[in-house]
């Protein structure tokens, strides 16, 4: 039979998980292709880019908007499960799970809406306009759903890390943009201050003229950062007699904390989860290429006579 869409294997997906038991994701895929009768063959058609197996992706892509809309989890790196709210949709026996389906719920609206950064701005992309565009407008609002993805698995998986793990990948983080030298030196900073409200301290350039206080908060999305932690933050940072910090939290500031300005000399540069994820990806920090594309046009100087 052909290989099933994406949407298609969304509910067929979400039954095979409902007796609630964790799944290795990998053994899905294997049930799956039994369930849709699927030859070796098929189970081995690869996409065009030649790199990555054709119903492997697409079971992925399901999974992903079925967690977007809230109705699967991943506890673990590589485990599967059903939640409540997947237990719920079955429990109304729809006939077929599809986007439209799925557009009831909150998160995968917002999810669905793409936000692009365009000139320190950003910009929703309305994924329905598809057909109006170019193909190179189609390429581009493809990788940028891909990035937005990616960004919520990331900080997904970094809010599951350990105080300490979260601290260093700060740390390596900003020695890949440029900051402290080389990891070695910044890593013996890191946790070593002994200050409250100061996690870690960073070279601002390779020479070392000036250091820069990092304070590191892996929170959960719904514990918001708000001014009072600047506030002891800053304070800390006087008590250094240090003028600049970076404050970093896998969720959100407050819009006092993001409107909070010191009165003194002091600079501090808020990072949140979605910035977080989105410079993780720019620096290529717990990430790696799985693809890429030329776009190529057509050269006429070359055919010049």
């Amino acid at each position: 039979m052909p290989i099933p869409d994406y949407q298609t294997i969304m509910l067929p997906l979400l039954k095979q998980l409902s007796d609630r038991k964790e799944y290795l994701f990998r053994d899905v895929i294997v049930l799956l292709g039994k369930q849709f009768k699927l030859t070796e063959e098929e189970m081995s058609e690869l996409l065009p880019s030649g790199q990555s197996l054709l119903f492997a992706n697409r079971v992925g892509w399901a999974r992903t908007y079925l967690k977007k809309a809230g109705l699967l989890d991943s506890p673990k790196r590589g485990v599967v499960c059903i939640t409540e709210r997947g237990l719920q949709v079955l429990k109304g026996n729809p006939k077929k799970i599809d986007n439209n389906l799925l557009k009831q719920f909150p998160e995968f609206v917002e999810f669905q809406n793409i936000k692009k950064e365009d000139a320190g701005s950003l910009e929703q992309i309305d994924t329905t306009q598809v057909e109006k565009q170019t193909p190179e407008e189609t390429i581009d609002l493809a990788y940028q759903n891909i990035r937005q993805s990616l960004a919520q698995e990331l900080i997904d998986t970094v809010r599951r890390l350990s105080p300490a793990f979260f601290e260093r990948l700060v740390v390596e983080l900003l020695v890949k943009m440029g900051y402290g030298g080389s990891m070695k030196d910044a890593g013996k900073a890191i946790g070593k201050t002994g200050d409250e409200g100061i996690d870690g301290t960073i070279k601002e350039d390779k020479l070392g003229l000036d250091i820069i206080y990092i304070q590191a908060k892996r929170w959960q999305a719904g514990n918001v950062v708000g001014r009072p932690e600047l506030h002891r933050f800053v304070g800390a940072l006087a008590g250094q007699g240090a003028k600049k910090g970076i404050f970093i939290t896998t969720s959100m500031f407050s819009k006092d904390a993001l409107n909070y300005a010191p009165k003194n000399e002091t600079k501090i540069v808020l990072i949140d989860g979605v910035q977080l994820a989105q410079l993780m990806i720019d620096y290529n920090l717990g990430v790696s290429v799985q693809r890429s594309y030329d776009i190529k046009r057509l050269d006429n100087d070359y055919f010049e006579e």
